[in-house]
């Protein structure tokens, strides 16, 4: 008999990925529905008076202008929502292992290369350490408790150091404390760095810090994460 091919997975639709993105953001704002319905009557409100203020007035030209103020709100409806699931998403993976990671390999940009995968890790603490190559130079980030990550940080700057001479390396605790920096403002702290090296040098600094970066797959790694399936911590 042959082997029966299983089935691809079926990704999920336009309308489906909206939906989730919805009541994601809604268990963090929960007054998200009655702000998007705010922006839509608001949109319908303002193509009437346009319709209505703008010579000749017609019956059907007014409906026209009342459904393009409606196209406005939906648009500014999914444009709210798409900035507060941002904020949501910070929110969720605050304080939860492997959030840098997350954030190193999905919002920098061009101009820089992370991975979601530490580069060092106490795998009895959860406490890692992260590393973002790019025009600012070398960027190594401390996530857990700064005590303990004193010894995994200082050997990967000094690693960077050594191997990518003259370049800086630029230290980063997460965190909440007066020299730390948040999860949420990770990207945009590191994207502020100047602009030190061009994209040649920047390659070659990658392919050199890789080439002398021990293998570490075989520790429990804490994988980026999925904003929209990530869940509170439960209390131990």
């Amino acid at each position: 008999m042959a082997n029966r091919t299983s089935a691809p997975e079926k990704r999920p639709g336009f309308f489906s990925q909206i939906r989730s993105l919805f009541k994601f953001t809604r268990e963090i704002y929960p007054w998200l529905p009655w702000a998007q319905i705010a922006m839509l009557v608001l949109g319908v409100l303002v193509g009437l008076i346009v319709g209505y203020l703008i010579p000749p007035f017609q019956v059907w030209t007014l409906i026209l202008w009342g459904i393009s103020g409606l196209m406005l709100g939906i648009l500014g409806a999914m444009f709210l929502m798409t900035r507060l699931s941002t904020s949501a998403m910070y929110q969720k993976i605050d304080g939860m292992p492997g959030a840098t990671g997350h954030v190193l390999s999905t919002s920098l940009g061009r101009n820089w290369q992370g991975s979601e995968t530490p580069v060092g890790i106490n795998p009895k603490t959860q406490d890692a350490v992260y590393r973002a190559v790019g025009r600012g130079g070398v960027v190594v980030v401390g996530e857990g408790s700064r005590g303990r990550l004193s010894r995994l940080v200082n050997d990967e700057r000094s690693k960077a150091a050594r191997v990518a001479h003259g370049v800086p390396v630029t230290v980063i605790y997460i965190g909440h404390g007066d020299d730390d920096v948040a999860i949420a403002d990770l990207a945009k702290t590191v994207k502020k760095l100047p602009k030190v090296i061009d994209k040649a040098t920047m390659g070659a600094v990658i392919r050199r810090i890789e080439s002398v970066s021990q293998s570490i797959s075989s520790l429990p790694i804490p994988k980026g994460i999925d904003p929209t399936k990530v869940r509170a911590q439960r209390p131990r």
